[in-house]
């Protein structure tokens, strides 16, 4: 009988065992500027987010640091709310944001909060799919090479420099030298550029701006332009402003890739711009201090290449079997005084597949966009270059380079002889036709015909400083008259002989009138 009773006590206490959840708490032993100390998590992840319980009110926070008896952690909310001895425990969740079309034209916070006053993104009946913040790139089976354009609508960009969809490259200035300005012009011109080669549901690639450190009157403002161009509608802006703490600063470039993630994985292009890398290394330098993380070069921690390495490292373009998506990075790198060698600088371009360096000399002298052709490089889009393009463009940047040492000689030179003379005058129209107001892209192919004409001489009896002006007449007179050419050339993408033939007569047809 005894032995009956004790079978019954030990199966109460099975059924107990069964019905317990285990929870593991921690405490707020430090808290300051952020970040907070912990104690008691033994078996909490990296990137995991902890709920910190103050006053009956959770605030979240993100564990950076894990140590031998305390874990070092972000505060993803108001840190004024928490108190030392505050109860902490795990989510056993990582850091990750709701992610879906329903994003786009929307602005969020690196959480995936709407910023905009226009409510939930989400309804209550969406079946949301979440991305995490941080996930390991794509390996190198899964890539295939860089083949398809991404046209910025900027001349001297797309006829120099090309970009592919798929590449990271970097935009590099100094302050105010229009990097932002070159970053949206792109984001304006992908309504005129869908993908023809691409299959169905593929076309304009989405487009995600992350602001990181800017003030909250230029995101408002870099909307509006958006909106003014009809360009909001395939554009996700991710703002962590001036005022949101580094927190939200060095989480919004992870944010933006994440993102940016989705459209990739399901075969869509997309593009992602990071406005700067700068601030972002800023933010991370200060968090890494604030950790008590052993400071490096310039205070930067030993793991700041790191950081921006496995950010960009997520651009890709993927292949057929894995969708053939693509994601594009637009890093851009805030520079002093036109110091391209600094820490961040040189850590980013030696990531990047090429940089487009904005120079302060050339865009005082009023070249806009103020391109250093010289120093600005794209590695890989050159393979994705169209043929008519390679064809027209592929002596403009030699051209260039000949007419800057003939302008440097003839400075020292009293009697110029006239073939020399003739040089310097195409140099001036080729430097001039390059100039471009901003948020006013231009086409492909009409690049390729005034390139075409310039190029070939054909523009040569004009004075350089009409070329803005003549440019601007001559797309007037193929809108108005060569509609079907011009369509005929975006179609085919290259410059076949017929084709070619059509325009010498649609050339000479303008400049004689």
């Amino acid at each position: 009988m005894s032995y009956d009773i004790l079978e019954k006590i030990k199966q109460a206490i099975d059924n107990q065992k069964s019905n317990t959840e285990w929870e593991e708490i921690g405490k707020v032993i430090e808290v300051g500027d952020g970040i907070l100390k912990i104690s008691g998590l033994a078996n909490v992840q990296s990137q995991e987010v902890l709920e910190v319980e103050s006053d009956g009110k959770k605030v979240q926070a993100v564990a950076l640091n894990l140590e031998e008896d305390s874990v070092g952690a972000l505060v993803l909310g108001d840190s004024g709310l928490i108190r030392s001895g505050d109860t902490v425990k795990r989510t056993k969740q990582l850091l990750s944001l709701p992610v879906g079309e329903q994003l786009l034209g929307r602005v969020i916070d690196p959480l995936g909060n709407p910023l905009d006053g226009k409510g939930p993104i989400f309804a209550k009946a969406d079946k949301i799919q979440y991305n995490f913040l941080e996930k390991d790139a794509p390996g190198v089976l899964d890539r295939e090479g860089v083949n398809t354009p991404l046209h910025t609508g900027i001349k001297a960009i797309d006829a120099m420099i090309p970009i592919g969809r798929g590449q990271r490259e970097l935009i590099i200035g100094d302050r105010g030298t229009g990097k932002t300005a070159v970053a949206l012009d792109m984001i304006i011109n992908q309504q005129f550029d869908s993908n023809p080669s691409a299959s169905s549901g593929r076309g304009t690639p989405v487009c995600i701006y992350v602001a990181v450190g800017q003030k909250e009157s230029k995101v408002a403002k870099i909307v509006e332009t958006l909106k003014k161009h009809n360009a909001f509608d395939y554009t996700i802006v991710v703002s962590a402003s001036a005022s949101s703490p580094a927190a939200f600063w060095y989480l919004a470039p992870f944010a933006g890739a994440a993102v940016g993630e989705y459209f990739r994985d399901n075969g869509k292009d997309a593009v992602v711009i990071y406005d700067d890398l700068s601030k972002h290394a800023w933010s991370y330098r200060q968090i890494s201090l604030l950790l008590r993380r052993p400071p490096g070069r310039e205070a930067y921690p030993g793991d700041v290449f790191y950081l921006h390495s496995r950010l960009l490292e997520r651009a890709a373009k993927l292949s057929k079997e894995k969708g053939g998506g693509s994601l594009t990075a637009l890093p851009i790198i805030e520079t002093q005084l036109g110091d391209v060698t600094a820490y961040i600088p040189t850590n980013v371009i030696s990531i990047t597949d090429g940089q487009i360096y904005l120079e302060s000399d050339l865009f005082y002298q009023g070249m806009r966009p103020a391109v250093n052709a010289g120093l600005s490089v794209s590695r890989v889009g050159g393979a994705a270059q169209t043929k008519a393009m390679k064809k027209v463009a592929g002596k403009l940047r030699l051209e260039l380079a000949q007419f800057r040492e003939l302008q440097t000689f003839v400075q020292f030179a009293s009697d110029v002889d006239e073939t020399t003379k003739k040089r310097i005058q195409k140099g001036r129209i080729i430097t001039e036709i390059l100039k471009q107001s901003d948020q006013a892209p231009i086409s492909f192919e009409k690049q390729v015909i005034v390139l075409y004409a310039v190029l070939n001489d054909y523009f040569n009896g004009f004075v350089p400083e009409q070329m803005q002006e003549i440019e601007k007449k001559f797309i007037e007179h193929l809108d108005g008259l060569h509609k079907d050419f011009v369509e005929k050339l975006k179609s085919e993408r290259q410059l076949t002989p017929e084709l070619e033939e059509q325009l010498k007569k649609i050339i000479l047809g303008f400049v004689s009138n």
